[in-house]
């Protein structure tokens, strides 16, 4: 059993490490896509600024809106502030540099309107010519600037990429953890009801077994039969009721039914609960006492055969570990718009650091005979699917007290509340 408490954490733990690695992988692909349309969209939009830049410059040219000699004088004597720098080729194919100071031109065909980039003076230069007197004008702009732009922008964005990928693990991991945390914890209790489950169910089995081997291994007297037989019925009998509660359990988890609408009446309830055990607490000298308002009924909305479960549990218990001349008191009343029921007992209580797994599937807070730890485990899934309030502490004699409490329910005009239903076992 520890050792699938502690396995589960960590299984839980390296699942939703794959599902966080999975999906930061899905954001690096769908992130380097982003950026790779990104830096096109924007590189290609400033290429774009440029070519009409030079275009604009080559057709003033090629009209006669602008001379030559208008751009002898170049703005800088460094090439990459220079917006603009012109040359001029002849027929030959021979460059001359209209600008002062414009670095060589590179020998090579041209065609108007076809803009292209090309190392000139060690720099990227986007060149663009016009035809021009025979021969060709040749506008260009240095690229210095969009490949700082573009630089920065691959810096920033690798800079960014492990910080966004790390974020987008890190909550892919805690939401991960958090939403596999209900499916943990439904298969440790699994786990745990199964584990559990064969040993209480393999105690009796043994039990019965061993009886019905030692009553066969020799000829016996027929009081001894009949005492065997006793047994092996006592035997049976629990191991009915231990698989009774167990279904009971297993339908209300697979599919637990919702609590009904019309309002039940507490009082009734615990009157008939309480009617069912006094003979069992009687022959064990137990005195079951029903404290209960008088006049209007106390109201509650939850199904009356869960209700009834639920006091036939508490009932039960507190005649269980309460000692022989004591009393079993079950209180019936509403106060602060709540309903609420009590079943206190004069027997050894609740220590404080049993409380919190009290209503563990086969946790016994006792070692006191009879019970397998189904009963406050049935109590409890009644409670919470009925919306109601577990308040555990000492009776004022020295026992447990164990309050139930719901919304106080108004009672509808003209309308009874629910009956009770059969008796259920507890």
């Amino acid at each position: 059993m520890n050792t699938v408490r502690r396995r589960l954490p960590s299984a839980s733990l390296g699942h939703a490490a794959r599902v966080a690695a999975a999906a930061s992988a899905v954001i690096a692909a769908v992130y380097l896509v982003a950026v790779t349309a990104l830096n096109f969209a924007v590189l290609h939009r400033l290429y774009r600024q440029v070519d009409q830049r030079l275009a604009g410059v080559l057709a003033d040219v090629s009209r006669g809106q602008e001379n030559l000699s208008d751009r002898v004088h170049p703005f800088s004597r460094d090439l990459d502030d220079s917006p603009v720098l012109i040359w001029r080729v002849g027929v030959h194919g021979a460059a001359s540099a209209v600008t002062l100071g414009a670095p060589r031109l590179p020998v090579r065909s041209w065609s108007a309107g076809a803009a292209v980039t090309a190392l000139v003076g060690g720099s990227q230069v986007r060149l663009e010519a016009a035809p021009y007197r025979g021969g060709w004008v040749v506008a260009g702009e240095s690229l210095a600037q969009q490949n700082h732009f573009r630089t920065l922008l691959l810096v920033g964005e690798a800079v960014v990429a492990p910080v966004v990928l790390l974020a987008v693990y890190l909550g892919s991991l805690t939401i991960g953890l958090k939403a596999s945390a209900p499916v943990e914890r439904t298969r440790r209790r699994q786990l745990e009801f199964t584990a559990d489950a064969s040993h209480e169910l393999r105690t009796p089995l043994s039990v019965i077994e061993a009886e019905v081997d030692l009553a066969l291994s020799s000829a016996r007297d027929a009081a001894y039969y009949r005492s065997a037989l006793e047994r092996v019925a006592g035997e049976s009998d629990r191991l009915k009721r231990i698989v009774e509660d167990m279904l009971w359990l297993a339908r209300f988890d697979a599919q637990p039914p919702p609590p009904g609408h019309e309002p039940v009446d507490l009082v009734p309830i615990a009157r008939h609960c309480a009617e069912r055990f006094a003979v069992l607490a009687a022959n064990a000298g137990i005195e079951i006492v029903l404290d209960a308002e008088d006049g209007a009924p106390v109201l509650v909305k939850a199904p009356p055969e869960w209700v009834d479960r639920l006091l036939g549990v508490l009932v039960d218990n507190a005649c269980r570990y309460s000692p022989a001349g004591s009393r079993v008191t079950v209180s019936v009343a509403t106060s602060g718009g709540r309903s609420r029921v009590v079943v206190e007992d004069q027997g050894p209580g609740i220590p404080p650091e049993e409380r919190d797994r009290l209503f563990d599937r086969f946790h016994r807070a006792s070692d006191e005979p009879g019970g397998a730890g189904l009963g406050l485990a049935i109590a409890d899934s009644v409670v919470r699917s009925t919306g109601g309030r577990w308040k555990i502490g000492d009776a004022a004699a020295g026992g447990a007290r164990m309050e139930v409490s719901w919304n106080r329910v108004a009672l509808p005009d003209r309308r009874e509340p629910s009956r009770l239903p059969e008796p259920a076992r507890s």
